[in-house]
């Protein structure tokens, strides 16, 4: 049983989606999220045997986008394979999605057969399912001498200079206190800057923080 998580603002989206998966009791819908954040507190929330095998995400979503969700739970729960199921609309994003750890990119407008067809060969083979139009799109780019540069990691956290700086000290060694006296700066201002470190990246301690920081090239 091959065990899905959709993660998908619009309701009838994921009604869309969940019709087309259930045709087939090869799948089983274990995650339905409204958008990244939602996503990502579910994952934690779910026993490691109990997670999904593949989740197909959005990138369009509020609060947390489909590009930062990827990047935080590909690190996070790297034995999830996640797949960008979206309307194709931008060259860069792409790039960011693929960047961010994704393996695959399907149009919404696939077929169930297709659809089913796709996430059952990623299972199987491990290759990554893309659909023919974005294939055929990202042959053009690379085809192009001016092929968009996509959005660095940094970026898509939407961490601050100030806390980019924390986190790099914090890598290096230093506590608060140290941290505080090298930016002259208190060690309780160190504290609530890397509040919102654990808040944008989406973990709760120090180690997981870094884990992601080396891994998505933010350091």
């Amino acid at each position: 049983m091959i065990r899905i998580g959709i993660t998908d603002d619009k309701a009838n989206n994921r009604a869309v989606i969940r019709n087309k998966l259930e045709r087939n009791q090869a799948f089983e819908l274990v995650l339905e999220a409204v958008n990244g954040e939602d996503f990502l507190q579910k994952m934690k929330s779910m026993e490691e045997s109990k997670r999904p095998h593949i989740v197909l995400m959005d990138l369009e979503m509020p609060l947390v986008d489909g590009v930062t969700a990827i990047a935080t739970a590909s690190v996070l729960y790297p034995q999830t394979k996640y797949v960008v199921l979206t309307i194709f609309d931008d060259d860069e994003r792409v790039f960011q999605a693929v960047k961010a750890g994704a393996c695959g990119y399907i149009l919404k407008e696939e077929t169930a057969e297709r659809l089913q067809e796709m996430i059952t060969t990623l299972w199987e083979t491990g290759a990554g399912p893309l659909s023919p139009s974005v294939a055929y799109k990202i042959l053009q780019l690379l085809q192009k001498p001016d092929i968009p540069r996509p959005t660095t990691q940094a970026d898509q956290f939407h961490l601050s200079d100030r806390e980019k700086e924390i986190l790099k000290l914090q890598s290096e060694g230093f506590d608060y206190k140290e941290i505080a006296a090298k930016l002259f700066i208190s060690p309780n201002t160190v504290k609530k800057h890397t509040i919102s470190i654990y808040q944008k990246l989406h973990v709760n301690s120090k180690a997981q923080a870094l884990k992601i920081a080396y891994t998505k090239g933010l350091l």
